[in-house]
């Protein structure tokens, strides 16, 4: 008898999407394991804690997302055809969608290991697992004896026709003008991130806000697995015991020196003056306390809270930041655009001391990215890569390959940037960005988006308009919450909200928001998204001073195009056998050659000169024989009544035995074998591209006898084919 599996499930529906959680099939080692579905698409979360054996002074959370081929019948494309290495950008997106709103539910006293995987088992075309992987990781966390602050459930938000839409289907996305997914718990918002069509900041603010309403049933549906299987808690460790004498004597010793320091306004001289305090600081707490204290530790943790606390008071009371701005001044702005000689495109774009570098490469259309993926393989003709080398931040690490943060930010940045991009008909350049963050003090990412958008115009791609990115921070104490705009690194590391808002002066192009705190409320969301709006416009505003529209010409050294067309009959003749001719072309230019089924060929070439050599040559093989025109071609067939005769390529004609010679001729084999070369001329094109050629005419003409055309494509008396149009074809 075999036995049933002992599950436990529950499900909930919203705006006609179902979401089902099940656990007790698979995985029941883990600490909490949820298999997600929605339609058909089935994903595997489960959540493990292990114990550390010392406090590593960060809380330890690993997320993994993977896609696993066979989950849409595919077979990987890999030479391994297994599923094995570096997680591909997409996974490491998804892996950080599933981070950043779960991260901040964690007690802050809570420092063992925590890692989530999630695993997309089965993936149909209507139902993407990443919301329903953000969905599982909370009901695997809930319902696990790891202390967690949920639950959250994720959802995307489409916009088509004024009406929100939850978790569109990819057919419904393509005519979406938004794509927002949302986290939130039943009380806030703790994550957002998408991008849109030019869609106003409230508008977007109206998607969250609905967002929110939408997912309570699947919050519900996740306390109600809870409640039917959940497991205790793990005693969440207390915070440490208040110790007024210590704290009183750290306050003595580092208030002062730190009031005066932490607010320095130039970054690298605050870092430095704070690294001074802090090391005093120590040196003197280790000779009142001794150098084995347990309280030494303790001094520094106070002597960290501290340094939050004197920020964050001064914001609040002042309304003052840290480098002597007001909440809603932009720093000063520096750019210049052409700096690189021998790039197609180029910035600098600096707001404070956060300094980017941007350079714009054009290609032709085999350099699209091609990209595998769950629902088959698509290709990406713009990318933008954001790297983040240590020295930006004045730091030594070694140099590995690009970080989750640097693959998420160039994302963030690429997809503020899409929407404004001409299409491959208008362009058919392959574009790629590469931002080289030189100075870093807050939101390199939306400095980024200012950059791109000034090298490509730099670059001379026409763009529809500029995009420009701007940081929102946040400072909540009790019920009071300040808006920051354009935070700096402290205020980011130190404040409760990083919301990075791109667009135009039209509207929202891409939006990312993370917090630190369990979440906000809508009207902070309205009020940040205003404000963002505002500084977007300054910003767009100094970024049209410098360049207001796209030059006109492309560099120099960017790849020159050209579209020209043949006929489709043509197409094989071009390619030729085995590729033969397409390939010797390529071989010969060093062009790039896109032919299309329709006719059209796309034509990237170095030079202009080469373009026009490459063009030469292609319509070489689109020739079409013109009547009256003498050609010289090789003879391909020889038949009883003629020969066979190739006068351009892909293009054959017959020479009747009458047209020959300008004597009779008895055999073909007496004037023509195969191989030889003839010349020979068009003296009539039937209505189906059938050719007659003549190399009689040609012999008359060089003689400087007249040949009669008009009779020559007459058709013949009866009975007398073999001598029609044969010039003395009456005679014996």
């Amino acid at each position: 008898m075999v036995n049933e599996f002992k599950t436990t499930s529950t499900s909930a529906t919203a705006a006609n999407c179902e979401i089902i959680f099940e656990t007790g099939k698979l995985a029941n080692q883990a600490d909490g394991a949820v298999i997600v579905r929605g339609g058909d698409t089935v994903v595997l979360v489960t959540a493990v804690t292990q114990t550390m054996q010392h406090d590593p002074g960060y809380f330890p959370l690993v997320v993994n997302y993977q896609e696993m081929s066979y989950a849409s019948g595919r077979i990987p494309g890999s030479y391994f055809k297994r599923e094995i290495g570096r997680p591909s950008d997409r996974e490491t997106l998804v892996s950080r969608l599933i981070d950043r709103p779960i991260r901040p539910l964690f007690p802050k006293t809570f420092k063992d290991e925590v890692q989530v995987i999630a695993t997309v088992l089965s993936a149909d075309p209507e139902n993407d697992p990443d919301v329903l992987a953000i969905s599982g990781a909370s009901a695997a966390l809930h319902i696990s004896r790891i202390p967690f602050s949920g639950p959250i459930a994720g959802c995307r938000i489409g916009y088509i026709d004024d009406q929100f839409i939850l978790n569109p289907s990819h057919k419904l996305l393509e005519q979406s003008d938004l794509n927002l997914i949302v986290a939130a718990t039943r009380n806030g918002v703790v994550m957002v991130e998408g991008f849109t069509e030019f869609l106003p900041e409230n508008l977007i603010a109206d998607a969250i806000g609905w967002g929110q309403e939408q997912i309570i049933p699947f919050i519900d549906a996740q306390e109600e697995l809870r409640g039917l299987c959940g497991k205790e808690k793990l005693p969440i460790p207390q915070e440490r015991e208040k110790d007024p004498e210590l704290e009183k004597m750290v306050f003595d010793l580092a208030s002062a020196e730190l009031s005066r320091v932490l607010f320095i306004p130039d970054k690298m001289e605050r870092r430095d003056a704070k690294r001074e305090v802090s090391s005093k600081f120590r040196e003197t707490m280790a000779e009142k306390l001794g150098e084995e204290s347990d309280k030494l530790a303790i001094s520094r943790q106070i002597f960290d809270d501290l340094e939050k606390k004197i920020v964050r008071e001064k914001i609040l009371q002042s309304k003052t930041r840290i480098d002597g701005r007001d909440l809603t001044t932009v720093r000063p702005l520096a750019m210049e655009i052409g700096l690189l000689p021998r790039t197609h495109g180029s910035a600098i774009f600096a707001r404070g001391e956060t300094k980017s570098l941007c350079v714009a490469t054009l290609g032709s259309s085999s350099d699209e990215q091609r990209i595998e993926t769950l629902t088959g393989d698509t290709t990406k003709r713009f990318m933008l890569h954001y790297n983040f080398p240590p020295y930006c931040v004045g730091e030594v690490k070694f140099l590995r390959g690009p970080s989750r943060r640097e693959i998420g930010h160039g994302i963030l940045a690429e997809r503020a940037l899409t929407p404004v991009l001409p299409t491959a008909e208008d362009f058919p350049f392959t574009m790629r960005i590469v931002s080289e963050v030189m100075e870093s003090n807050g939101s390199s990412s939306m400095a980024t988006v200012c950059g791109a958008t000034l090298s490509l115009m730099d670059a001379g791609v026409p763009i529809k308009e500029p995009v420009a990115g701007i940081a929102m921070g946040l400072i909540k104490e009790g019920d009071e919450y300040l808006v920051l705009t354009d935070i700096l690194g402290d205020e980011d590391h130190l404040g409760d909200m990083d919301f990075k808002i791109a667009g135009t002066y039209d509207g929202v192009t891409a939006i990312q928001m993370d917090i630190k705190i369990p979440g906000i409320p809508m009207d902070v969301m309205y009020k940040a998204l205003e404000q963002a709006g505002v500084a977007k416009k300054t910003i767009l505003d100094d970024m049209n001073r410098v360049i207001e529209k796209p030059r006109s010409e492309l560099s120099r050294y960017a790849p020159k195009t050209e579209v020209v067309y043949v006929d489709t009959d043509k197409i094989k003749d071009v390619i030729g056998p085995s590729g033969k001719h397409i390939k010797a072309i390529t071989a010969e230019t060093g062009s790039s050659i896109d032919i299309e089924d329709s006719g059209k060929i796309t034509v990237f070439s170095p030079t202009q000169e080469i373009l026009e050599k490459t063009r030469d040559m292609i319509l070489f093989y689109n020739q079409k024989a013109e009547l009256g025109k003498d050609y010289e071609g090789e003879v391909k067939r020889i038949l009883d009544f003629g020969a066979v005769v190739e006068i351009l390529p892909g293009v054959d004609g017959l020479v009747h035995i009458s047209q020959l010679d300008t004597e009779r001729t008895d055999k073909v084999s007496d004037v023509a074998k195969i191989g030889d070369t003839l010349k020979v001329k068009v003296i009539e094109i039937g209505d189906r591209g059938k050719v007659r050629l003549s190399r009689a005419a040609v012999l008359m003409e060089e003689r400087g006898e007249k040949f009669d055309l008009e009779s020559a494509s007459r058709p013949a008396p009866r009975g007398r084919s073999g001598d029609r149009g044969r010039p003395g074809g009456n005679r014996r």
